[in-house]
């Protein structure tokens, strides 16, 4: 019953648009200028909005954004403030070389192992479909619930909060910047970005494109400068490089953890498969071209750091990056701060981008609520599942421990990375029929599945810590949801749901997708 409202809501919405002004159909910040123009694009949007296909996410993404989105999404606040931990773990400059390259290895082969599963099931929303098809509803769902209630936000809430620490320091120069200032630019940062990408699928990619270009303005920087200075012979912090090293299993997976957040995003063009356009073949070129692209910069970089720090000076810098352009580039070193700004709120951007993606097809599975699988009759995004995850984030904000998040995080997605490859493994046997244009080696989903169970078991042998037991705890919780409301559908819950759907479709003017891609 409740699926005929929504389908005669979706009849009166395609009704009712077309003889809507053609104004009401502008873009947000249109060009007061050429007004000829606008006016035809006006018309043509009014067009595309009678067509049956509107309420179905389209395929608007080629190579170039989804190379931008793995690059934009990886580039973030980490590279910027991981050094730091990874040295602070090794003790060494060799060691933590060597880890940045193994985490840009593990990144490039889990990423070969999640191009198998994009192509083999062409559905956005990453591992979720995944786990769905390798082990049922029950792993899927726990993982949507982990993710949209734990890993996505915070780790959004950490870019976030990130980003506005970047952009005060040069306010406060020789203090820490106030508490609550931080934080309401991160909640500013975090509502700007919600609209933009429920604005528009194209507009959202445009705006990854423009802070992809600015955030390998301010890499290309660094490394160049850091180049430059290891050709004049700034060498001697690399002499006796492994002096000193502290090489016990929970010192690495520490490491492993601050240096693998930095390259979280590694597997974030499988949320977006749906939109993408050739995704048999841009897929895996994406991964191919984006993550050793990242790889590089993040070991140049690093090499650059040292070129002017000792592994002391970097422990002790507030904001290794800050610290780096203040010696190299002084009177500019302003550029430093607001370019890294620009880098984080482009890797947010790319967060929200694709996490979007996944409530949506939780939603569609009858996972989460029914109208966050909905899209928006104009602007053709999955709009309320985007505000929903805005308003998750901005809650994480308020407590803000960055630290305790990034364990939380880190703990919770490896977890669900070793259990998605795992299916991978599992499926090569229970799933022989289904059609494979990229197969990997076997070797490679073992080895990383195997690496997943070292990174996830060690911190908590070598250095156990409550967050870990709340993390599982807060996981396993998601059961009970899913009982009350997933598997037995209790009447009095769609009582209270039904009404709370109706409502919201007409205030978001919002409407069930029209087909289920396949």
């Amino acid at each position: 019953m409740q699926w005929c409202n929504h389908h005669s809501l979706d009849l009166q919405a395609q009704a009712i648009l077309p003889s809507q002004p053609p104004d009401l159909l502008e873009p947000a910040g249109g060009n007061m200028g050429d007004t000829g123009l606008r006016k035809r694009r006006e018309d043509e949007k009014s067009i595309q909005s009678q067509e049956p296909k509107t309420t179905s996410l389209q395929k608007e993404l080629g190579l170039i954004s989804g190379i931008s989105i793995i690059v934009g999404t990886i580039i973030g606040s980490g590279i910027f403030v991981s050094p730091k931990s990874v040295l602070s773990n090794t003790e060494a400059v060799g060691p933590c070389l060597i880890v940045w390259a193994a985490c840009g290895v593990l990144a490039t082969l889990g990423a070969l192992c999640f191009a198998e599963l994009g192509t083999m099931i062409t559905k956005s929303g990453g591992e979720y479909p995944y786990l769905m098809e390798a082990y049922g509803p029950i792993p899927a769902y726990l993982f949507s619930w982990a993710s949209l209630i734990v890993i996505k936000p915070s780790s959004f809430a950490i870019i976030c909060l990130s980003f506005s620490e970047y952009v005060c320091a040069p306010f406060y120069a020789g203090c820490k910047p106030p508490q609550l200032v931080v934080k309401c630019l991160a909640a500013a940062a975090i509502l700007f970005i919600s609209t933009v990408n429920s604005l528009s699928v194209r507009l959202g990619s445009y705006v990854q494109n423009i802070f992809t270009a600015a955030k390998l303005v301010i890499v290309a920087i660094i490394i160049i400068s850091g180049l430059v200075l290891l050709a004049q012979g700034n060498t001697k912090n690399f002499e006796n490089s492994f002096e000193g090293a502290q090489l016990s299993v929970g010192a690495i997976s520490l490491a492993f953890y601050n240096g693998l957040w930095a390259y979280d995003g590694w597997n974030q063009l499988n949320y977006i498969t749906e939109e993408l356009r050739h995704p048999y073949r841009n897929l895996p070129l994406a991964i191919i071209i984006g993550i050793p692209l990242v790889t590089a910069c993040y070991i140049l970089m690093n090499v650059s750091y040292f070129t002017v720090m000792t592994a002391t000076e970097l422990l002790q810098s507030q904001a290794v990056a800050v610290t780096f352009g203040d010696r190299v580039l002084y009177p500019a070193s302003w550029v430093v701060p607001l370019f890294v700004a620009f880098s984080t709120i482009g890797a947010a951007n790319g967060t929200c981008f694709t996490a979007g993606r996944l409530i949506y097809v939780a939603g569609r599975e009858g996972h989460m609520l029914k109208v966050l699988s909905y899209i928006s009759v104009r602007r053709l995004t999955p709009a309320p599942a985007i505000i929903f995850y805005g308003i998750i984030a901005t809650i994480y904000i308020i407590p803000g421990d960055i630290n305790s998040l990034v364990n939380y995080f880190s703990f919770a997605a490896w977890l669900f990375y070793g259990l998605t490859i795992l299916g991978l493994i599992v499926m090569r046997f229970t799933r022989k029929e289904l059609e494979r244009p990229i197969k990997v080696p076997i070797v490679i989903p073992i080895l990383v599945t195997l690496i997943s169970v070292f990174l996830v078991l060690a911190p908590i042998i070598s250095k156990p810590a409550w967050e870990y037991l709340y993390c599982v705890l807060f996981m396993l919780s998601g059961l009970l949801f899913y009982f009350l409301f997933v598997h037995y559908k209790f009447g009095w819950a769609q009582k209270i749901s039904k009404p709370i759907t109706m409502h919201l479709q007409m205030l978001m003017e919002v409407v069930p997708p029209e087909e289920d891609p396949e």
